[in-house]
C-alpha cells in the first residue's frame, strides 16, 4: 500500500472512530437546544435581566434599616482648681486642689429608620426602564433561540453536504482507477500511448488528493455540528430524492419586507434598546430635581457604669447611668445646587447614547430588509437552480455514456472519458449541495422575518430519510 492509500485510510478511521449514532434533523436540534452554550447564556441573561423589574420597584417602596453599637470606655482625668480652705470664711487661704475622676461606662445604642419615597424622578424612570429591559432581554433569548434553529439547519445540512461530496471523490477515485488500469492494458497491447495512460494516472492521483481534502472537509464539518450539541453523530437523515420546492407564500418581496420590519426580533431589540437610552436620559437629568423623603427615627441610647472622684483625702461614688429614647418623623427635602458640572456631563454623555441607539437601530433595520431581500430571492433562485442542476446532472450522465462508446469504438480519446467523468461527479456534487442552499434559504427568509420556530424544522424533518 503506498503513502497515499495509507493517507485515504487513516482519514477513514478517523471519522469512523469519531461516530456514535445517528439522528434525523429534529433530534439533532433537540441535542443542541440541551447543550449549546450560546443558548443557555442567552437564557441566563434572560433570568437576569427579569431581576431588573423588582430592584427598580424595590427602591419606590419603603426602606427600613436596624443600626446598632455596643461600647465600652474606661476614662480617667484630672484637674486643679483654686478654693478657700475654709469655705465659711471669706477670708480664708486660696489654695490649689487636685480633682482626680475615673469612669467606667459601658453603652448600647440603637436606631431604627423607616425612609419612603415621596418623589425622585430618577426612581420613577428607573421603574420605566426596568419594563424595557425585560422585554429586550426576551426578545434578545428568543432571537437566540431561532438564530439556533438557523445555526443547527446550517451545520447539519453542511455534514451531508460534505459526505455527498466524499462519496462523489469515492466513486471518482474508483472510476479513474479502473479507467487507469483500462489504459495500461490497452497501451501493453498497443491499443494506445503512453500519453493516454499519463492522463489516466494524472487524473487518478488527482481524483485521490480530492478525497483526502473531502475527507478533512467531513471531518471539520462534523466537529463543527458536535461543538453545537456536545455530542458527535454516526449518520445523519438526509433528504429524500424528489424535496418539494415550494416558493415563497406569500410571492411578494415587499410583503415578507414588511413583516420583518415588524417581526424582526433582533430589529425588536434594538427598538428596546433606543427605549432604555431614551430613560437613561430622563434619569441622568433627575440630578438636577429635587428628591423628598419621609424619614421616621426612632433611637435609644442607655449607658451604665460608675464614677469614682477623688478631692484631696476624699473620694466620692457616683452612678454614670444614662438613657435616652428620641422618637422623630419628618420630611428630607433635598436639592441640588451644585455638582461640579458632574450632573450636566451625565446628561451630554446619555444623549450621545440615545444618539447612538438611534443610529444602531436603523443600521439594524436595513440589514434586516437587505437580509430579506435577499433571503428571498435566495428561495426564488435555488429552486430553479435545483431544476437547472437536476438536468445537468442527467445530461452529465448521458454526456458520459456517449463519450464512453466513443471512446470503444476509437472516435474519443482517454482525455475526453476523463473530462466527462469530472463533469458528472461535479454536477452531482452541485445538485446535491443546491437542495441543501434551497432548505437553508427558506430557513433564512423566516428567520429574516421573524416567524421561525421549531414547527418549521419539523416540516423539513418530514422529507428526510434514514
Amino acid at each position: 500500500m503506498n503513502v497515499r492509500a495509507h493517507i485515504v485510510v487513516a482519514c477513514g478511521l478517523t471519522l469512523a472512530t469519531q461516530a456514535v449514532f445517528g439522528a434525523n434533523l429534529l433530534e439533532v436540534y433537540q441535542r443542541a437546544l440541551q447543550n449549546d452554550p450560546i443558548i443557555r447564556e442567552a437564557d441566563a441573561n434572560r433570568l437576569a435581566s427579569r431581576e431588573a423589574k423588582p430592584q427598580a420597584l424595590a427602591a419606590l417602596l419603603p426602606q427600613v434599616s436596624v443600626s446598632g453599637s455596643y461600647s465600652k470606655e474606661d476614662q480617667a482625668f484630672s484637674r486643679t482648681v483654686l478654693q478657700q480652705t475654709d469655705p465659711r470664711d471669706p477670708t480664708s487661704e486660696i489654695v490649689p486642689v487636685d480633682i482626680t475622676t475615673d469612669a467606667d461606662t459601658k453603652g448600647w445604642r440603637y436606631q431604627l429608620q423607616l425612609r419612603q419615597t415621596l418623589f425622585r424622578w430618577d426612581q420613577w424612570a428607573a421603574l420605566k426602564r426596568a419594563d424595557a429591559e425585560v422585554a429586550q432581554a426576551e426578545a434578545d433569548y428568543q432571537a437566540a433561540h431561532q438564530e439556533l434553529i438557523q445555526r443547527t439547519a446550517q451545520r447539519y445540512f453542511n455534514v451531508l453536504a460534505a459526505q455527498d461530496t466524499v462519496e462523489a471523490a469515492q466513486a471518482a477515485v474508483d472510476a479513474f482507477a479502473r479507467q487507469l488500469e483500462q489504459a495500461e492494458r490497452r497501451f501493453e497491447v498497443g491499443l494506445v500511448a503512453i500519453t493516454d495512460v499519463q492522463e489516466a494516472r494524472a487524473a487518478h492521483d488527482q481524483a485521490v488528493a480530492n478525497l483526502i481534502e473531502a475527507k478533512r472537509a467531513l471531518a471539520t464539518a462534523q466537529e463543527l455540528l458536535r461543538e453545537l450539541t456536545g455530542e458527535p453523530f454516526e449518520t445523519l437523515a438526509a433528504p429524500i430524492d424528489d424535496i418539494p420546492l415550494i416558493a415563497p407564500d406569500p410571492e411578494d418581496e415587499s410583503e415578507w419586507v414588511s413583516r420583518a420590519l415588524e417581526q424582526n426580533l433582533r430589529l425588536i431589540s434594538a427598538r428596546l434598546a433606543t427605549d432604555i437610552a431614551k430613560q437613561d436620559v430622563r434619569v441622568a437629568r433627575a440630578g438636577h430635581l429635587p428628591s423628598i423623603d419621609l424619614v421616621a427615627v426612632r433611637s435609644d441610647l442607655e449607658d451604665r457604669g460608675d464614677q469614682i472622684s477623688r478631692r484631696g483625702g476624699e473620694r466620692a461614688f457616683s452612678p454614670a447611668d444614662q438613657s435616652q429614647t428620641v422618637d422623630s418623623i419628618g420630611v428630607q427635602v433635598t436639592f441640588p445646587i451644585y455638582s461640579g458640572g458632574a450632573t450636566a456631563s451625565r446628561v451630554r454623555q446619555r444623549v450621545y447614547l440615545h444618539r447612538a441607539a438611534r443610529e444602531r437601530l436603523e443600521r439594524t433595520a436595513r440589514e434586516v430588509e437587505r437580509a430579506t431581500r435577499d433571503a428571498y430571492l435566495g428561495v426564488l433562485s435555488e429552486i430553479s437552480r435545483v431544476r437547472a442542476l437536476r438536468q445537468a446532472l442527467e445530461s452529465s450522465r448521458t454526456a458520459l455514456q456517449a463519450t464512453e462508446a466513443g471512446f470503444e469504438v476509437g472516435t474519443r480519446t482517454t482525455v475526453d472519458v476523463l473530462d466527462a467523468r469530472r463533469q458528472l461527479f461535479e454536477a452531482q456534487t452541485n445538485y446535491a449541495r443546491s437542495r441543501y442552499d434551497y432548505i437553508l434559504n427558506v430557513l433564512q427568509l423566516q428567520l429574516a422575518a421573524g416567524t421561525l420556530s421549531v414547527d418549521d424544522l419539523a416540516e423539513i424533518n418530514k422529507f428526510l430519510k434514514e
